[in-house]
């Protein structure tokens, strides 16, 4: 009478494809991490930056306060608050009579970003081609 021989039952589990999947899902992730990535580079200035030189022209300061309201630091008419067809049309009008003046803008520190955001956005209507933000007042 012949013996049968059974087979012992193999308790492991094969993990080499698992092994395979996974590498290839590594490559595929860090391959698409950085498309997916969102935000805006930008260039922060060094904490030992040196102040703009000044100028001949006196800056044209436009300013944004805390509760949005917007100012021109020009004429008689400096401490009252303008809409932005008049803020465009005093901007266009210094710019045209001097068009090498320089533009600041002076926001409040509780002044939300985007306020800040839509009076660059104003003033490049108005046609300034660049502008500077304050971090102190002038004297």
């Amino acid at each position: 009478m012949r013996q049968r021989h059974r087979k012992k039952l193999m308790a492991e589990i094969n993990v080499v494809p698992y092994i395979d999947v996974m590498l290839v899902l590594l490559i595929i992730f860090m391959i698409t991490a950085p498309l997916v990535t969102q935000g805006v580079k930008v260039e922060l200035p060094k904490a030992s930056s040196e102040p703009v030189p000044p100028s001949d022209l006196k800056p044209l300061i436009v300013s944004v306060d805390k509760e949005g309201n917007y100012f021109v630091a020009f004429g008689e008419d400096k401490e009252n608050p303008v809409d932005t067809e008049s803020l465009i049309a005093k901007v266009q009008g210094v710019l045209k009579y001097k068009p090498e003046t320089p533009v600041l803008v002076n926001g409040d520190a509780s002044v939300p970003y985007q306020k800040v955001v839509q009076l660059m956005s104003l003033l490049q209507t108005a046609g300034v081609p660049s502008v500077g933000l304050l971090t102190e007042p002038i004297e």
